[in-house]
């Protein structure tokens, strides 16, 4: 958008980057790879930390300007020290790492009528019928009694096995078809299939050989019990990689890019900028689909503990409230973008086109603004001439019509220390689902305009 006319009109991103393909493409890739190998918010964090020291952070080195710190594994701080005093405030950017899932429950192995199968509890807000009938792969972690981590990857490679969720065949579903959406899919019934053939009989205990011979297995490769369940978080999500989509090549499919196409472009835009004004701060938390809590969520002290440690070693007579009531500060998240079969469910004045470039959303919430950090005007006057002053194609929209739903971020999580934030992120379709869309445009533009306002 621009102020240079009375009218405002939205701008695509091919027609904006049009001289900058090679530089897309080659963006994209790296967002394809980024995807295909980051499926829990462990792997995200691992894998950004391994980036993060090659590019020269320091791992809970606080004397360095160029700091990195990991909650848990599943959260992380980056921050890269300014020109200007933390008193001066910071540039914040703020994501999530974790998706929409089935996780395993802890007593999770069973056998029933022949096949070996395991309970599930479905994490964060997905639409259970778009996982049954397709393959999955598990991921996670079993920590046994004395401490050890095993990692757990299977379904992805060429070789491995994958896994499912059956569904039920249409000569049997003609009850199922007439209830409502809701109640036709039981979350009970979301069992995920790890087997059929059965453990040789040994003589004692012929009994549940189908169970047993799963354990066996995992027991040959991973060396566990059943009691290790008890420790472990196995999540159960899409398997295979991140695919093109299109005859051009034009949009990227995959699971999880709510919010890993906010974590990828966040850290790419990060490492974009070696001298800025103002300290650059990147988060990127776990639990957001689940509401923020937990040691790992954003409504947690990690971001508070990381940035006294830096004023302890930066500027230890700076008040800490002082640089939070001074920062600006993003909640990148990615918006949903108007679907073309589904429009009536958007306000088309007020809906964002894949393609036009990052959304900003004033306010999130949903009926009324309820539970809603509500960005305030002077911010965004200020943040829309970063972006026009940068050349950033961009748009502004909420997620629906006003009682059709809505959704929540982090914002309000940070807006509590009075620093000034607004959601920021691509549009996307088919949010939630396990094939979320994006544009290769909108990945390019979001990179860059993270930039932009890390820079500002």
């Amino acid at each position: 958008m621009s102020t240079d006319k009375l009218t405002s009109e939205t701008r695509s991103c091919w027609d904006v980057y049009a001289e900058d393909r090679k530089e897309m493409d080659a963006l994209a890739e790296r967002y394809i790879d980024f995807l295909s190998t980051c499926k829990t918010e462990r792997e995200t964090v691992d894998y950004m930390v391994e980036k993060a020291l090659e590019a020269g952070f320091k791992l809970d080195d606080d004397s360095s300007d160029k700091v990195v710190k990991i909650m848990r594994g599943k959260s992380m701080f980056l921050a890269r020290r300014g020109k200007k005093p933390l008193s001066e405030g910071v540039r914040l950017l703020g994501a999530h790492c974790d998706a929409p899932r089935l996780d395993f429950k802890q007593h999770p192995v069973y056998e029933e009528c022949n096949i070996g199968l395991a309970k599930t509890h479905y994490y964060g807000g997905i639409r259970k019928y778009q996982w049954f009938a397709r393959p999955l792969a598990l991921h996670g972690v079993i920590v046994k009694q004395d401490g050890e981590v095993v990692k757990i990857n299977i379904g992805e490679d060429a070789s491995d096995p994958v896994f499912t969720v059956l569904d039920l065949l249409p000569h049997l579903a003609y009850e199922q078809v007439e209830k409502k959406l809701a109640k036709a899919f039981d979350a009970e019934k979301m069992n995920i299939v790890l087997g059929h053939a059965p453990a040789e009989k040994d003589g004692d205990d012929d009994k549940e050989l189908i169970k047993k011979q799963i354990l066996v297995l995992l027991n040959k490769k991973y060396g566990i019990v059943e009691e290790d369940f008890y420790s472990a978080e196995i999540q159960v999500v899409p398997a295979g990689p991140a695919r093109t989509v299109g005859l051009d090549g034009s949009l990227i499919g995959s699971y999880g890019q709510d919010d890993r196409i906010c974590v990828f472009t966040g850290y790419e835009a990060l490492m974009g900028e070696e001298q800025p004004e103002h300290t650059q701060i990147v988060l990127f938390w776990d639990k957001e689909e689940i509401g923020s809590d937990g040691s790992t969520g954003a409504k947690s002290m990690f971001f508070e503990y990381c940035m006294q440690d830096l004023l302890d070693a930066w500027e230890p007579k700076t008040p800490l409230r002082k640089v939070l009531l001074n920062t600006k500060a993003v909640s990148a998240d990615v918006h949903g973008g108007l679907d073309p079969d589904y429009q009536e469910v958007h306000e088309k004045r007020n809906a964002a086109l894949v393609g036009h470039g990052p959304v900003f959303c004033k306010f999130t919430g949903h009926r009324g603004k309820y539970s809603a950090n509500d960005a305030h005007a002077e911010f965004v006057g200020w943040i829309r001439k970063v972006m026009n002053d940068s050349n950033i194609p961009w748009q502004m929209a909420e997620l629906g019509k006003v009682d059709l739903g809505g959704g929540g971020t982090v914002a309000k999580y940070l807006a509590v220390y009075g620093m000034d934030i607004i959601d920021f992120g691509p549009a996307i379709l088919a949010m939630h689902s396990p094939f979320e869309i994006a544009s290769k445009a909108d990945v390019y533009a979001t990179m860059r305009a993270y930039q932009a306002f890390l820079r500002s």
